[in-house]
């Protein structure tokens, strides 16, 4: 798959590669924050170390081709609101994003969104873009829906996530080509 360009422009935002001065802007304004966390996959970072090792994976991840994140700006400041990034595999896109709780319900994620979605299903090898989100997360839906993906169904027990003991439903969403 072609490297995807290191920036994407929306009307709001600059969608960046990561860099490891990243970090403290992560941890500041959503890693640590237990109320961003609670629908993901990891919990709430503790200290700026966690952070800093997560930000050195996704440099690495990038570099290696496996997976491309970008880091949410709001233009023209450079700091780091958020992240969105694709996990790929064969001839799928799998689409996972976090935002800064000072930032939600203003679109700006849905902004991203559109973005980086539109970029994955223009490209050649890409004939499915999909994500999944915890039943109890309607927000994160809402911006699946609102991007053009289509709902495919309630995945059982798809997920863990750090503050529950067992997997959680997903429901799932997909742009297929």
């Amino acid at each position: 798959m072609t490297a995807p360009s290191e920036g994407l422009r929306t009307p709001r935002l600059l969608l960046r590669r990561p860099r490891l001065d990243d970090a403290e802007a992560i941890f500041a304004n959503y890693a640590q924050d237990a109320e961003v966390t609670r629908y993901l996959t990891w919990p709430p970072h503790t200290d700026i170390a966690q952070t800093r090792k997560f930000v050195e994976s996704r440099v690495a991840a990038w570099e290696a081709g496996e997976a491309y994140e970008w880091v949410i700006t709001l233009a023209p400041r450079d700091e780091a609101i958020g992240m969105i990034g694709l996990g790929l595999r064969d001839y799928k896109a799998d689409l996972g994003y976090v935002l800064a709780r000072a930032c939600w319900g203003q679109g700006l994620m849905t902004e991203a969104a559109q973005a980086v979605v539109d970029w994955a299903i223009a490209q050649p090898e890409v004939f499915r873009v999909w994500a999944v989100c915890d039943v109890e997360n309607p927000g994160s839906a809402r911006v699946m829906e609102k991007v053009g993906m289509e709902f495919e169904g309630r995945l059982r027990r798809w997920m863990r996530r750090p503050s529950k003991d067992e997997p959680v439903d997903c429901l799932c969403y997909a742009k297929t080509k």
